[in-house]
């Protein structure tokens, strides 16, 4: 291809005049809205009409990369769209070129270049999406940003580098752009051979010298003549990825913070008719002393409630931050237009009538959440309760509950609408107050995941509750929760154990209960059953203390209520320090105090349980305010069965300074020592959880990456048969125990024969004593051993098995293998999830254990933690431990497979199942005496080792 004209004064260089960085910085503007015409010409490109009735373009270029497309959130919590650059994008190039300042052009092209000719215009544009690769970032019909890449060298096949170089529109700089366009044109060259970056950059372009040297990677430099010369590897270092998720967090919990801090509401479709939805929003928004103005939006009305009302959100004269919609999802379109025009910062669709009503549904929801995104708005909902936030300063009812809890320090997410009110209401009853709400209903764009986001880091909030339906994104899900548990509590129930619920969001995935379960209890949320028990334990947390071991003292005035108490800690798994403490139905409320001031601060104790039924014609309140009095600054939690009182009697709690309701140090009641109990116990395993070291994700030593993924590649390179189902191919012997070496899992030492004399020289060459084994599995693990002959130590021995193992399966074929020594036999497995991609699976043979399904499982990837409580983790693992004199397994050789089996899984998503099986544990080691292994194609990842992107 013929070289563009370069500018004058631009530099000289293979991809000039596209070869330097341009700034980040200065900030001149945090607007996320940009002027000009509010439809989403170009993004993202998808077939259908968009809000307006208009197209947008579907046709791009031969070899368009349309899997490179991403929403992405800024710096500042505003969307973008980023896409290849396509021949279409032309006018909108030069358009955005001649927006940018003298000295962002000077900082980016070394020169003046203040137009672009026709020539570089087309280079530019068009692109192979190999060598050369654009990505643009859109707002509306307008470009704010360009990244490119060209490679360097013949061809970038041979792990070549490329330059690299970027611009931002001024309007845009400061808002993260330029991190984002690295991180996804790092991706691009990656994905097509390339493993280095290079970029030019004058030395007084400080800001984008800090793109490059913050991204994580390992920067050189090299300085001549007022240009920098910048080279680093773009492989993902345990560093880049961290800087990627911090920024991610940031980013996505500021646009969060937009959503739930507005300074002006709109409410599209308040009615004056008092059994509407939207004159529900006006007046709970009214009702709660919102902070900012609110604007009823009625084209058929002067005002609503007493407030002036407006045809259409475009004549309000005041910027709008945040929009309700209470229109039927036949007029979305409209309301779209008018809100896109407005420069509405996000909106709440509580209507109802789009995924949850249908495939033609589902297509409005989704041209509305395009039409959003594109210019840079969050939406929650459809069908959505709403959002609250009881901070001072907002006080935001924009929901259909009249009436809110408390202001508290808890952040509550639901999916559920309709549920919604009942658990507002039941929060409220129990004296819990909350910090934010929000119910998300179809979850089309902002969804429990972003609220862990914000959570993360919202000062307001130390402990979240979770009512979830289905999940997005699993995997994301459970790397925040896991990172946001660390710090705070989070307790969740999730419906549809037993019953699947029908998937109202577009992003639902099919996910098992199991799968569920270990994603939880690996992440360290706190599950529960009911929504009693989420309110039982949301008390526990945010009254009392963490505890810091599972040693439970008991102190009450009744024999019976004590010994239901110690009752219910065993049934736990709890451990009862002494005797519970009767102090007689007739003590004082002094000795009841003293009784229990004594147990609390005892060494050996780390909580508590006060049970307290008053005798007949005696008050409680001054037994209650003794027992607040007597454990305040304990630093241990304590519960209690008091009155039989649900909740934070007066007499227990402790005021909040601003006077609205109970606070850190009241304790909270149940209504039985069962629920009590039950409330401690999960708190206690919570805070075992969370003092437990995180463990390393390592890579363990020996593995031969690079060599594992070609030898998958040449596997599974053969195209495919006609048969329009996924192709899948199962491994022989010799290509599973390959793939399997890579990774340092060796398979006991075997030969294949197909005679008795074959046997015998087999069983000479290996050394005895060996095993003998039918080929097919449903012969090899039957309990009554029929497809095994083991312990021959001799030719005879292994010639007369022979003999018998052919006769019995009518097969000729059968393994030779070396004996393991003798030890416990167990399964690992990867096992094909479709929420997740691929899960881990751990349990010990047998059929009373296949029989009662005890098989744990963990979620990648796996650290050594997670590897250490997998195989620890069913209910028979105290077998390997040593049991009744039997010499203990060596578990470290288990979880060194267990990693090595993980790190398998996860570089190679081809691999959709492996079975090792049986795995021999003694105190010798870990040996795997049968594998099979299947590839298949690589399953949809949302949350692996890429570039940040909105599902």
């Amino acid at each position: 291809m013929t070289e563009p004209t370069t500018p004058a004064a631009a530099p000289e260089s293979p991809a000039a005049p596209e070869s330097s960085a341009a700034p980040e910085s200065p900030a001149p503007s945090e607007s996320s809205t940009p002027s000009g015409s509010p439809r989403a010409s170009d993004s993202p490109p998808s077939e259908g009409p968009v809000a307006d009735g208009a197209t947008r373009p579907a046709a791009r270029a031969p070899g368009y990369p349309r899997q490179w497309e991403a929403d992405v959130v800024a710096s500042d919590g505003g969307i973008l769209h980023l896409r290849p650059i396509d021949p279409s994008d032309a006018d909108a190039l030069r358009a955005f070129h001649g927006r940018l300042s003298e000295r962002t052009r000077y900082l980016r092209y070394f020169g003046p270049y203040p137009r672009i000719p026709d020539r570089d215009l087309e280079r530019f544009t068009t692109l192979d999406h190999r060598r050369r690769v654009a990505f643009v970032c859109v707002l509306g019909d307008e470009i704010v940003a360009v990244g490119r890449y060209e490679g360097l060298g013949p061809t970038p096949e041979d792990g070549g580098s490329a330059e690299v170089a970027f611009v931002v529109r001024d309007d845009h700089q400061g808002r993260g752009i330029g991190s984002i366009l690295l991180e996804h044109l790092a991706a691009a060259a990656r994905e097509n051979g390339l493993r280095r970056f290079e970029a030019e950059v004058l030395v007084e372009n400080h800001a984008m010298v800090r793109v490059f040297r913050d991204a994580g990677y390992q920067v050189s430099r090299a300085y001549d003549g007022g240009v920098l010369h910048l080279e680093f590897d773009i492989d993902p270092t345990e560093r880049s990825l961290a800087v990627r998720d911090a920024r991610e967090q940031a980013a996505e919990a500021r646009s969060v913070h937009n959503l739930l801090h507005p300074r002006s509401v709109a409410v599209i479709g308040a009615s004056t008719d008092p059994s509407k939805i939207g004159h529900a929003v006006l007046l709970n928004l009214l009702r709660g002393n919102f902070t900012g103005p609110v604007y009823p939006v009625n084209p058929d009305a002067r005002s609503v409630r007493g407030v002036r009302a407006y045809a259409s959100v475009t004549e309000i004269p005041d910027d709008v931050d945040l929009a309700v919609v209470a229109v039927p999802a036949a007029g979305i379109d409209e309301v779209m237009d008018s809100c896109l025009a407005k420069g509405v910062k996000a909106l709440i669709v509580v209507s109802s009538g789009f995924a949850d009503a249908g495939s033609h549904g589902l297509v409005a929801e989704r041209r509305m959440v395009e039409a959003a995104r594109a210019h840079g708005m969050r939406v929650v909902g459809p069908n959505a309760l709403g959002v609250a936030n009881t901070a001072a300063g907002v006080r935001l009812n924009a929901t259909l509950a009249p009436a809110l809890p408390g202001a508290g320090r808890v952040g509550f997410f639901s999916q559920s609408g309709a549920l919604g009110i009942a658990l507002l209401q039941a929060a409220t009853e129990r004296g819990l107050g909350l910090s934010t709400f929000v119910s998300a209903g179809n979850r089309a764009d902002v969804s429990g995941n972003d609220l862990l986001q914000y959570w993360q880091s919202d000062p307001d909030t130390d402990v979240v509750l979770l009512y979830l339906e289905t999940f997005g994104n699993p995997r994301k899900f459970g790397r925040l929760a896991r990172r946001l548990a660390r710090t705070t509590p989070v307790v969740a129930v999730k419906s549809g154990r037993r019953v699947p619920l029908p998937a109202r969001s577009s992003r639902a995935v099919p996910i098992d209960d199991s799968s569920v379960q270990a994603l939880f209890e690996q992440s360290g949320v706190i599950r529960v059953a009911t929504v009693a028990q989420l309110f039982d334990t949301a008390l526990l947390l945010a009254l009392q203390p963490l505890p810091s071991g599972p040693r439970v003292a008991v102190v009450g005035n009744s024999t019976a209520l004590g010994v239901l108490v110690a009752d219910g800690l065993l049934d736990e798994e709890l451990e009862l320090v002494g005797d519970p403490v009767d102090v007689g139905a007739a003590a004082s409320p002094a000795t009841f105090a003293a009784a229990v001031r004594e147990a609390v601060a005892a060494d050996d104790v780390d909580a508590l349980v006060a049970v307290f039924v008053p005798p007949v014609a005696t008050h409680g309140a001054p037994y209650a305010r003794a027992l607040r009095e007597a454990v305040a600054g304990s630093g241990k939690p304590v519960v209690t069965t008091f009155l039989a009182a649900e909740g934070v009697p007066a007499e227990l709690a402790e005021p909040r300074a601003d006077g609205r309701g109970p606070g850190p140090g009241s304790v909270p009641s149940y209504p039985s020592p069962e629920r009590a109990v039950a409330a401690l116990s999960r708190v206690v395993r919570y805070a075992r959880w969370r003092a437990t070291p995180l463990g390393e994700f390592i890579v363990p030593e020996g593995t031969r990456t690079d060599e594992a993924r070609d030898l998958v590649a040449r596997l599974f390179a053969e195209p495919a048969p006609d048969d329009p189902a996924p192709r899948t191919l199962v491994l022989d012997d010799d290509q599973t125990t390959a793939v399997l070496g890579c990774y340092g899992i060796e398979v006991a030492p075997f030969r294949l024969v197909g005679s008795a004399e074959e046997a015998v020289a087999a069983a000479a060459e290996l050394g005895y004593p060996v095993a003998l084994k039918a080929t097919a599995p449903r012969w090899r693990h039957r309990s009554d051993l029929v497809g095994v002959r083991l312990d021959l130590t001799g030719a005879d021995a292994v010639a007369a098995g022979y003999a018998a193992l052919a006769a019995e399966t009518g097969g000729d074929e059968v393994y030779v293998q070396v004996m393991a020594p003798r030890g416990m036999s167990c399964v690992l497995e990867i096992v094909d999830d479709p929420s997740f991609g691929s899960l881990l699976s751990f349990g010990l043979s047998g059929l009373a254990t296949e029989l009662l399904g005890d098989r744990a499982f963990r979620v990648l990837p796996v650290s050594t933690t997670d590897a250490a409580a997998l195989i620890r983790a069913p209910r028979a693992a105290p077998l390997l431990a040593g049991y009744r004199g039997d010499p203990p397994a060596k578990l470290g050789a288990l979880e060194d497979l267990v990693l090595r089996l993980g790190t398998l899984a996860e570089q190679l998503p081809e691999v959709r199942s492996v079975v090792l099986d049986p795995v021999v544990a003694s105190p010798d080691g870990a040996v795997v005496t049968g594998a099979r292994m299947v590839l298949g194609p690589p399953p949809t990842r949302d949350d692996g080792g890429g570039p940040r992107r909105l599902s």
